[in-house]
């Protein structure tokens, strides 16, 4: 039997998987290996044939992957709902960004716009097309600095050397990052509301510790770290 069980995930439920690890290894024996990155990225890992048990996409992937087969039909279970909201380093000022005119503000004096990649990641994605909607894509572009996903561009805007830094993701990608704040989530116009949805792959090794797997990312046992992290259900 592998000793591992494989999860590929979007980022914004890293933190979960990590909060149940200790008790399910406890239960089973087996270790997490818990790969995190942008939604696409990982569905496409999982397209390519790498090991999977559990996969946590949005609600929408997930779907796909359940009628393509990857996913067995009836395993769906969701984690909860993730805003996309506005960060700043811990420390800085907070800018307001409750309608249009304040976050094209707040974007335009930034020396520096932190946001996951706008080609796999949800967030990354959504955001691009808010800075396309401001008019600002092209005339701001030099100030983007895109990484693969949301929690490293969070870790990368906490360690940056430069000034007047902001940042967009998932709000627990930003809730669970140390070095940056939640400023506020996106005004409504823009607003961004992503059902991060687990689903058992069906190539899994083991059915029974991928179902325990996922009954603990969604139950009671991991229900505090979602809610602090900004999952809402």
């Amino acid at each position: 039997m592998s000793p591992n069980m494989h999860v590929l995930s979007g980022g914004a439920a890293a933190a979960v998987v990590k909060a149940v690890e200790a008790e399910f290894k406890q239960a089973t024996g087996q270790t997490i290996h818990g790969t995190f990155s942008a939604v696409g990225m990982m569905r496409d890992k999982l397209l390519a044939g790498e090991p999977c048990d559990v996969i946590i996409l949005t609600r929408s992937l997930i779907d796909s992957l359940i009628a393509s087969g990857h996913v067995v039909a009836g395993s769906a279970r969701s984690l909860g709902h993730v805003k996309t909201g506005v960060a700043v380093r811990t420390g800085d000022a907070h800018p307001s960004v409750k309608n249009r005119a304040e976050l094209h503000a707040a974007l335009s004096a930034a020396q520096g716009i932190y946001f996951p990649d706008p080609e796999k990641a949800t967030a990354g994605i959504h955001v691009f097309n808010v800075l396309k909607a401001l008019g600002l894509d092209q005339s701001l572009s030099s100030k983007f600095r895109v990484y693969p996903n949301g929690a490293t561009a969070m870790r990368a805007m906490a360690e940056s050397t430069e000034s007047h830094l902001i940042g967009s993701t998932q709000v627990t990608e930003i809730n669970y990052t140390e070095g940056v704040d939640l400023v506020d989530v996106l005004p409504t116009e823009f607003e961004l509301i992503t059902d991060y949805t687990l689903g058992v792959c069906t190539r899994t090794h083991n059915p029974a510790h991928a179902q325990m797997l996922a009954e603990l990312l969604t139950g009671d046992a991991s229900a505090f770290v979602r809610k602090q992290g900004g999952f809402e259900f």
